[in-house]
């Protein structure tokens, strides 16, 4: 049957382009003075108060930490079990530390695990210390990869967010720097720890993260609190495939640092969703390869392709899927091989490309033959059938 550009009703999509849509969800309220939430892989903002204000972000700032030392572990510049050798000045932190000594060593993977679960400033200075040779160093690496990551409202002088006059971030790029760090899957396994240990079961460890064992989902990531900055926050829960992101800053208290950030994360869940393909496997069949090997490849959405669904608008979004009967050899895993867009009154809102899952690569002129010789002797029905006619 012949494959043309089909309408379709699905989900629909929620873009800032259609601010009306948020109107009918009643709004989330946070007692925290600067707050927002975000959609992980969108980065859609489903929440935001006063999140531009520049504030003190204590421990938090230990996001940017942890995100310089998983891209140095994945570039291969460090390993996990790489040895790090606590400095006079790393050992000489104050706040919140796991006791390092000058001279004492520990493994990359058990530093990250001080930093991540027990907000060690030690620990933190110490692995950016081994990464960049001084904290200066490192606090300069933070500060360029945090305008790469367009952290408009952000300057760093610390590794640990230790107070400091000009060691200011936002609610805003805070979620701009945790977005960035959960891409990296293995951070999760630290962030994500409830209690454990150092020093071979000698010093124990317990999340300052109270939402990891009491928020269905939560796999991270920071807290911090100081006198000045008062009780922050960065926290990431995952639920149905969705990853929310809340930031929390300048709480009164841990509880409303808590309890903002659980409202938040709530009102997420129960209002958005994501489709990771809004195309049914009808709509997605096995298509024809002309002189290929294989007579089929496998096709669907790009890797890339992310939608956030707003529970409140089902069945409204049209789908126009352009795909064509068949396609020439050869065609390689990733290949366009047509597309999709999405429409809602009459305004295209997204798409994106139907791409092969399977390769086929093309035959050569015996092969041909062989084909042509097969599909002969065997007669149309089987050509029809099981192989695209060369």
């Amino acid at each position: 049957m012949k494959r043309i550009p089909a309408l379709f009703l699905s989900v629909c999509l929620l873009f800032s382009s259609f601010p009306v849509w948020a109107e009918e969800t009643p709004p989330v309220t946070v007692s925290a003075p600067a707050a927002i939430l975000i959609e992980a892989s969108t980065g859609q903002v489903l929440f935001e108060k006063n999140s531009h204000e520049r504030r003190h972000p204590a421990s938090v700032t230990k996001v940017m930490t942890m995100l310089l030392t998983m891209e140095a572990v994945d570039s291969g510049q460090i390993g996990l079990d790489d040895m790090v050798t606590c400095s006079e000045n790393a050992a000489s932190m104050g706040g919140s530390q796991v006791y390092l000594e000058p001279g004492e060593q520990m493994s990359v993977r058990d530093m990250l695990k001080a930093v991540a679960v027990a907000s060690g400033n030690d620990a933190a200075v110490a692995l950016g210390e081994h990464i960049a040779g001084t904290m200066e160093g490192f606090v300069a690496l933070m500060n360029k990869r945090a305008e790469e990551l367009g952290m408009a409202d952000t300057h760093f002088v610390n590794c640990n967010g230790l107070d400091d006059p000009e060691h200011l971030t936002s609610a805003y790029d805070i979620s701009l720097m945790s977005r960035e760090l959960v891409k990296h899957p293995l951070i999760l396994e630290f962030t994500g720890i409830w209690m454990d240990s150092l020093r071979d079961g000698a010093f124990g460890l317990v999340n300052t993260n109270k939402l990891i064992r009491f928020y269905e989902g939560a796999n991270g990531l920071k807290t911090g609190s100081t006198s000045v900055a008062k009780y922050c926050i960065s926290a990431s829960a995952v639920r149905d495939g969705m990853n929310l992101i809340a930031v929390i800053m300048g709480a009164e208290t841990s509880k409303e640092r808590f309890a903002d950030t659980s409202r938040l994360l709530d009102y997420g869940f129960a209002n958005y969703a994501i489709a990771g393909s809004l195309l049914t496997p009808e709509e997605l069949a096995p298509l024809a390869v002309k002189k290929g090997k294989e007579p089929f490849v496998e096709i669907g959405v790009s890797d890339d392709f992310h939608v956030l669904v707003s529970k409140t608008k089902l069945n409204s979004i049209e789908k126009h899927i352009s795909l064509p009967e068949a396609v020439d050899a050869p065609l390689a895993v990733g290949d366009k091989v047509g597309e999709v867009e999405f429409i809602i009154d009459g305004k295209r809102i997204g798409g994106t490309d139907i791409v092969a899952k399977t390769e086929s690569k093309r035959l050569n002129p015996f092969g041909m033959l062989a084909k042509l010789s097969k599909q002969l002797l065997f007669g149309n029905y089987h050509a029809t059938i099981s192989e695209p006619v060369v």
